[in-house]
């Protein structure tokens, strides 16, 4: 599960998603002045605050709070307060990072913990990330600046050229068109899912790989009703999947409906400009149909309808379905004990299936996953660009012969094994952990376009050439550099939602209600006894019940910001 770290959220993995934390400088050593946001930098350095060499001397003080995710891990007796990342914050750029608190993220621990902070209000930490609702919350607090214009001011060019891949990553943070949160940059595509299909299944009916929702229906019937694990019994399904929460996740099926021109759950761009909700397009009826075909036939087992996507992943390793689709990663996560489970099958993977008319749609994100939030309070906020910036610069994509050239930290990340640069954990030394956890930008610094690039180019020429791609390529298996360049050839089907503005004024009073009345139809409709065509009554209720209303507001907000 460490390989999964990189998606975008990882977890996610479990999970995929989150919020992570970060704060800054509030300390007295911090309380001079201005400062050189970036060693080398040509901005001038104003008077207080002392950067030598690109280091501040005498040190100063950033402090923040932590989400410790699951798939984070120390060694040598480290914690999230005493790491190396943080010894090496000090020790290169005289930077002491100090956590006000750190909280294992078990049930959404770290939300909640915030959320508490600010209803008691608490005095908040300098720098600090967050996600989601909590993010929205921590802009209505009024406790954190406009962070737009010392992005522009402080921000390395290198950090502002990631940005700009995709401007509308500031779209869920800005208000009355200032910024409030920086955007705290993923890999793009990193979650769009590929069809990962049991190939020595495949072997066994001579099938072809599915390029259209036909070919797929056969490959379902033959995984369905052939047993294609050869004991005599029926007991295999064509397709694992998990949709208790939503029908158009990473791991679920909303490519189905793609194939037929739009998405559920999503906000999308229509014919004339605005912005619709996907879930009450017309275009869904065909979806619905097709998945209550295929339940009726026995290629999506019953309780699919109840299943998440950690279940929907155990069932498919378990040997008890032939197809599954999520990102480029799902070996890893959630199907991971596929092999242990089955020695003999094979995985392969292919793009998603389009539809009749070569319609596709599937799932994607923009390339962030949360902000970077700072305290009005806050004397000196440059001091997290300095840190941000060197990441940028030196991490990111790092050069030959430079500190990061093969990781983070020798003998945690990689380490020379038999005269040989190893970033297989299991091989270094005491054990190896994933030392990006520790740092102030959730997962280390990402350049969106970055890392699945990088992993077709290794695909195609067979060997990894710059430190990125040596690092990159060094842990991910062959079977991820297969999947990805999937991901890669079929990203112009890829969409993202065009509403990331939190909740509107009548979303703060309809929307859950809105969403359990969506779930509970589909799920009648595909697993149930309704009629697709009770569909249409509830596109009306849903537009009655506040579903119009809130349109009209996202599509007031998306003007506000996209303008």
């Amino acid at each position: 599960m460490t390989n999964h770290v990189r998606k975008g959220s990882l977890l996610a993995i479990a999970g995929l998603l989150a919020s992570v934390a970060v704060t800054g400088c509030t300390g007295g050593d911090s309380s001079a002045g201005g400062g050189d946001p970036g060693g080398g930098s040509d901005k001038p350095q104003e008077a207080g605050l002392q950067l030598v060499d690109g280091k501040y001397d005498p040190p100063v003080t950033i402090t923040t709070v932590r989400r410790i995710v699951s798939a984070a891990e120390f060694k040598n007796g480290e914690t999230m307060d005493d790491n190396v990342h943080y010894r090496w914050a000090k020790d290169k750029l005289g930077i002491e990072i100090k956590n006000l608190w750190s909280v294992k993220d078990t049930n959404g621990a770290y939300a909640t913990k915030l959320k508490l902070a600010l209803s008691s209000n608490e005095e908040m930490p300098d720098v600090l990330f967050a996600s989601g609702s909590v993010a929205q919350m921590l802009i209505d607090s009024g406790k954190f600046m406009d962070v737009g214009e010392l992005f522009d001011k402080y921000a390395g060019e290198t950090w502002k050229k990631a940005m700009n891949e995709d401007p509308s990553v500031w779209y869920e943070f800005t208000r009355d068109g200032k910024r409030y949160g920086i955007p705290n940059l993923d890999y793009d595509y990193n979650n769009d899912p590929v069809l990962w299909v049991r190939g020595d299944w495949m072997e066994k009916f001579d099938l072809e790989a599915p390029t259209t929702l036909e070919d797929y229906e056969k490959m379902l019937e033959a995984f369905t009703n052939g047993d294609p694990d050869g004991d005599g019994q029926k007991n295999t399904y064509g397709v694992s999947t998990g949709l208790k929460d939503s029908y158009s996740d990473s791991f679920g099926l909303g490519w189905v409906f793609g194939a037929y021109g739009t998405m559920p759950g999503f906000w999308l761009k229509q014919e004339d400009g605005s912005i619709g909700y996907g879930s009450v397009q017309p275009e869904i009826k065909q979806g619905l149909q097709k998945l209550k075909d295929w339940v009726q036939k026995g290629y999506i087992p019953q309780e699919a309808g109840i299943w998440d996507a950690a279940k929907a992943g155990s069932f498919m390793s378990a040997g008890s379905a032939g197809t599954f689709s999520g990102p480029y990663w799902s070996e890893a996560y959630p199907m991971g004990d596929l092999e242990k489970n089955n020695p003999e099958a094979e995985l392969v993977t292919f793009p998603l299936p389009v539809g009749p008319d070569g319609k596709s749609m599937h799932y994607g994100r923009h390339p962030y996953n949360g902000a970077i939030f700072i305290n009005k309070k806050m004397k000196n906020p440059e001091i997290f660009f300095t840190y941000a910036n060197y990441l940028f610069d030196h991490v990111a994509d790092p050069k030959p012969g430079s500190e990061f050239e093969n990781g983070w930290a020798k003998g945690y990340d990689w380490d020379i094994v038999d005269g040989e640069v190893t970033y297989d954990l299991a091989k270094i030394p005491g054990g190896g952990v994933r030392v990006f956890f520790y740092s102030l930008l959730e997962h280390g610094p990402r350049i969106p376009s970055q890392n699945l690039q990088a992993l077709v180019k290794i695909a195609e020429s067979g060997k990894a050439e710059t430190p990125y791609e040596k690092i990159w390529g060094g842990f991910v298996p062959p079977i991820e550099l297969q999947s990805a360049t999937d991901v890669w050839d079929s990203r112009e089907f890829s969409v993202k939602s065009e509403f990331t503005g939190g909740t509107t004024p009548t979303m703060e009073t309809k929307w859950d209600y809105l969403k359990k009345l969506e779930m509970e139809k589909f799920s009648k409709i595909i697993f149930g006894n309704d009629p697709v065509e009770s569909f249409d009554a509830f596109v009306e209720e849903w537009k009655a019940q506040g579903g119009e209303q809130i349109t009209k507001e996202v599509n007031e907000w998306y003007q506000s910001v996209s303008r």
